[in-house]
C-alpha cells in the first residue's frame, strides 16, 4: 500500500482550502468592498478634519462596488476629489465585475489565464463554457470603454457649450457621469443629483442610452455587435432581454408620466415636452441606475409602487444591472401562460425551455422576495417609518438601483447595515450566493413516489 507523499498531502490541502467558483465571486466582491471602505476612511478622502465613520464608508463603498447609488452623505460636498476618484474606480470595478477585472490583469501581466480564472470568469458572466473567456474579457472591456468614451464626449461638449463649464471641470463631471451611467450606479457630483438637467435632452438622453446598454448585459451587447442584422440567429436570452426591456421601458414611461403629469412637486411644473422626457428618464432609472431628475420624495404613492415592481425586475443578466433580471421575469410569465393554456412544455420564440430553468427562476424569485420582505420588516422595526418609504428603500437596495424617497441619510447605523446586506445580496445575485454556500451538487440516486397536493 502506497504511503501518501508530500505532493499528495499538498494537493489535498489545496483542494480543502480551494473555493467554489461562485464562492470566489462572492469573496472578490467582499474584498473590494473592504478595500474601498478602508480607502474612504482615510482623512484624505473626506472634506474637513478626520476621516469618515466606518458605517458611512462601508455603506458608500458597498453602494459603489454593487453599482447601486444609495448615499448616506452628499457626494460632492462630503468627499474630496480623492474620495470621489475612489468611488468612481469602485463603480468601474463593480460594473466590470471582480473576476473580469482580475482576468484582465492576468491577461495584461501574464498574457494567459489559468483554468480556474476561466471558470470563475465564466461563472460571473453566465457563460456556458470557458474556452473563449480571453476573447470575452477583451470584448467586455472594449465595449465598456467605447460606450463610456462616447457618453463622456457628448456630456463634455454639452457642459462646456451649454453650461459654461471649464474644459477640465467638464471633463471630470462628464467622465464621472459616463462611468456611473453605463455601470448603472446612479452616483452624481451634484447635491440634487440630476434635477438641474431635468429638461435637457442633451444630458438626459446620453445618460439614459448608457444605462440601457449597460442594463442589457454583456452577452446581449456582444451578440448584437456581431449579428445585429441577423435576428434569426439571436439566442433566446437576447430576445427575452430586448423584448422585456422595451416593454418595461415603454410601460414604465407611460405609467409614471400619466400619474405624475399634474403633480406640482414632480412633473407638473414642467412644460409638456419636459414632462415626457422626465417620465422616460425616471423609467430608465428603474432599470437599476438610480439617477433622479425629479424629487422622488414628492411622487405619488402609486408611482412608488410601480417603481418598486420595475426595480425588483431590474435589467439583463451578466451586465451592470441588478434585480431578479428581465429574463427571470419573462420565464415566469411564459410558465404562467403555458399553464393557463394547458400545455405541457414552455415554448419561447420557437424554442423549448429547459425544465432546469423553471426551478432556477422560481428559486431566484423566492429568495429575492424573502430578502426584500425580511429586510423591509427589519427596517420597519428599527426606524418606525412608513411602509411605503421603507419598502421602496429595501427594493432599491436589493435591486441595486439607488433611488430613494429621501430617508437614507437619516437612517440609524443598524438600518444602514441592513441596506448594505441587501445591496450586496442584490449585486451578486441570490442564485450565485446560494451556489457559493453549497459546496457541491448532491446527486440523489433514487426517486420517491409521486403525489400531487392541491394548488390554488
Amino acid at each position: 500500500m502506497r504511503t501518501p507523499g508530500r505532493a499528495d498531502r499538498t494537493g489535498s490541502r489545496r483542494r480543502a482550502f480551494s473555493l467554489h467558483p461562485a464562492q470566489t465571486v462572492v469573496a472578490g466582491f467582499a474584498g473590494a468592498v473592504l478595500v474601498g471602505t478602508a480607502l474612504l476612511m482615510l482623512p484624505i478622502s473626506k472634506v474637513g478634519p478626520g476621516g469618515a465613520s466606518f458605517v458611512d464608508a462601508l455603506f458608500t463603498a458597498t453602494s459603489a462596488v454593487c453599482v447601486t447609488g444609495l448615499t448616506v452623505v452628499d457626494t460632492p460636498t462630503y468627499w474630496t476629489s480623492f474620495g470621489q476618484v475612489v468611488i468612481m474606480l469602485l463603480i468601474q470595478l463593480g460594473g466590470l465585475g471582480i473576476m473580469i477585472f482580475a482576468s484582465l490583469i492576468g491577461l495584461v501581466l501574464a498574457r494567459k489565464l489559468s483554468v480556474r480564472s476561466r471558470i470563475t470568469t465564466a461563472t460571473e458572466t453566465k457563460t456556458s463554457g470557458f474556452a473563449d473567456v480571453r476573447a470575452l474579457v477583451r470584448g467586455i472591456v472594449k465595449i465598456t470603454l467605447v460606450i463610456e468614451a462616447a457618453v463622456f464626449v457628448l456630456l463634455w461638449l454639452r457642459l462646456v457649450l451649454g453650461y459654461g463649464y471649464g474644459v477640465g471641470e467638464a471633463a471630470w463631471h462628464g467622465g464621472f457621469l459616463a462611468v456611473s451611467s453605463f455601470n448603472n450606479a446612479g452616483f452624481a457630483l451634484y447635491t440634487d443629483n440630476l434635477m438641474g438637467f431635468v429638461a435637457d435632452p442633451f444630458v438626459c438622453i446620453p445618460i439614459s442610452a448608457a444605462i440601457i446598454l449597460g442594463g442589457l448585459g454583456f452577452p446581449v451587447i456582444m451578440q448584437l455587435r456581431k449579428e445585429f442584422r441577423r435576428p434569426l440567429h439571436w439566442t433566446m436570452n437576447t430576445k427575452l432581454v430586448l423584448w422585456g426591456t422595451a416593454v418595461l421601458l415603454i410601460g414604465g414611461t407611460v405609467y409614471l408620466t400619466v400619474i405624475e403629469w399634474d403633480n406640482p412637486g414632480t412633473l407638473g411644473a414642467l412644460d409638456p415636452g419636459a414632462r415626457v422626457l422626465a417620465g422616460f428618464f425616471q423609467s430608465v432609472q428603474t432599470r437599476t441606475a438610480g439617477f433622479n431628475s425629479i424629487d422622488i420624495g414628492q411622487m405619488h404613492d402609486a408611482s412608488w409602487l410601480g417603481m418598486d415592481v420595475l426595480m425588483f425586475i431590474g435589467g439583463g443578466p451578466a451586465g451592470t444591472a441588478g434585480g431578479i433580471k428581465v429574463t427571470t421575469f419573462a420565464v415566469l410569465f411564459f410558465i404562467m401562460m403555458t399553464e393557463l393554456r394547458g400545455e405541457t412544455s414552455v415554448n419561447i420564440f420557437g424554442k423549448r425551455l429547459s425544465r432546469a430553468v423553471h426551478r432556477q427562476a422560481i428559486t431566484v424569485v423566492l429568495i429575492a422576495v424573502g430578502a426584500v420582505v425580511v429586510g423591509t420588516a427589519v427596517l420597519l422595526m428599527i426606524t418606525g417609518l412608513d411602509l411605503d418609504r421603507v419598502l421602496f428603500e429595501a427594493v432599491s437596495a436589493f435591486g441595486t438601483v439607488g433611488l430613494s424617497t429621501g430617508i437614507t441619510a437619516d437612517l440609524p447605523d443598524a438600518a444602514k447595515i441592513v441596506l448594505v446586506l441587501l445591496m450586496f445580496l442584490g449585486r451578486i445575485g441570490p442564485l450565485t450566493l446560494g451556489s457559493a454556500i453549497a459546496l457541491r451538487e448532491r446527486r440523489i440516486l433514487y426517486e420517491l413516489p409521486k403525489e400531487r397536493p392541491a394548488i390554488g
